[in-house]
């Protein structure tokens, strides 16, 4: 007997089914082994497990409908329609706890699958965090190796001979002859913007590349890096200007390594004056970040930078999106220790974010700190 307007909805139980199915089909194991592919999957069983729910919900008032109509046709058949109705009252019943275990099932359900999808969330933070703390610390990592270099390279330069002589004997010629030695430097070693020789008075007297950098008599006294040069003690030492816009080089930004020019180019000679080596730091810092290695769909909504330890912003991607906005509070709310990650809010986002401290290389370490941030919002 068909009741009009009283049809059950039907839900194609096996299309859900296959959606989850379609879903692993054709993928590597690798590839489905992500938090977020079992979030995913999390997800469409709870779609599934409400989907089938309702269903069985649906069918089991077309049932007590059906078995109530079927005792009201019993009962107007008298003696003969008793089993009839016997089977309806049954029908009736088998409908009830149906729906009770259907309700049990859909209770049950419900707080597994929040409980599934809380630990989801945890192991995706964790596995993701653990990642970009990774990433952070590779990030830092090239930098101290990168600059290691710089260190060595200064306080190897400042013993050559034409160097000292162009203090030691300040006559044009040598003058000419040191920076005529610092250009064939300067063009093996591209990642300079110029070498740059000072007095002891900090005048610049000679420079690697003069015809596009005209900075000889150019006072430096006031620079970190000449002064941090003049309170070495010896050769082995070496000076430092962290990043900044140089006079001496059109105001690009640099970092400046320096070192004291000795006597005889010996490591405890007479300080004569010093040497500064201009660094290109946008070469390395920016480029950096630019190629890190993360897959192209989180480096969409990637931010990532170096810090120094005032909380200053060196370098930051995408280029220029840190410089004016970045809350220092974060960076330094995040280092409590060398390595690490955590679920911060930035410019009303919700990123997982992970951070490294410089880790030093032989003997050189900058100070500085990596984050890298991927926003959990799609």
């Amino acid at each position: 007997m068909n009741t009009p307007g009283l049809e059950a909805p039907v839900h194609d139980t096996d299309d859900a089914q296959s959606k989850v199915v379609s879903s692993i089909t054709g993928k590597h194991a690798s590839d489905l082994a992500t938090p977020e592919h079992i979030a995913q999957l999390t997800q469409q069983l709870s779609t599934l497990l409400t989907d089938t729910v309702e269903h069985i919900a649906g069918l089991n008032r077309e049932a007590r409908i059906l078995a109530l109509n079927a005792e009201i046709e019993s009962a107007r058949a008298g003696d003969a329609g008793v089993a009839f109705g016997v089977v309806a009252k049954a029908m009736s019943q088998l409908s009830e706890k149906t729906g009770d275990s259907a309700k049990e099932l859909a209770r049950g359900s419900r707080g597994l699958i929040r409980e599934m999808q809380q630990v989801t969330e945890v192991l995706q933070t964790k596995m993701r965090g653990e990642r970009l703390s990774d990433l952070a610390l590779t990030n830092i990592d090239l930098v101290d190796r990168n600059l290691y270099e710089r260190s060595c390279d200064v306080r190897w330069w400042a013993t050559d001979g034409s160097v000292v002589a162009a203090l030691a004997s300040p006559t044009d010629e040598n003058r000419r002859f040191a920076s005529q030695r610092l250009g064939v430097i300067l063009n093996a070693y591209t990642v300079y913007f110029d070498l740059v020789l000072c007095d002891l008075t900090g005048k610049v007297v000679a420079n690697g590349r003069p015809t596009q950098h005209a900075v000889t008599g150019l006072m430096q006294d006031q620079a970190p890096w000449f002064q941090s040069a003049m309170k070495t003690r010896s050769g082995d030492e070496f000076g430092f200007q962290s990043v900044h816009r140089s006079p001496l080089v059109n105001h690009q930004r640099s970092l400046v390594y320096s070192c004291g020019v000795r006597a005889g180019g010996e490591s405890q000679g007479e300080l004569l004056g010093v040497l500064g080596i201009v660094f290109n730091w946008d070469a390395l810092g920016q480029t950096i970040l630019d190629r890190m290695p993360i897959a192209p769909h989180e480096k969409q909504r990637a931010i990532a930078c170096f810090v120094d330890a005032e909380g200053n912003i060196l370098a930051d991607f995408p280029a220029g999106s840190l410089r004016d906005t970045f809350d220092n509070s974060l960076f330094h709310g995040l280092r409590q220790g060398q390595k690490g990650y955590g679920v911060h809010h930035f410019c009303g986002r919700e990123y997982c974010a992970g951070f490294a401290m410089s880790p030093g290389f032989e003997t050189y370490a900058t100070g500085w700190s990596s984050l890298v941030m991927v926003s959990r919002d799609l």
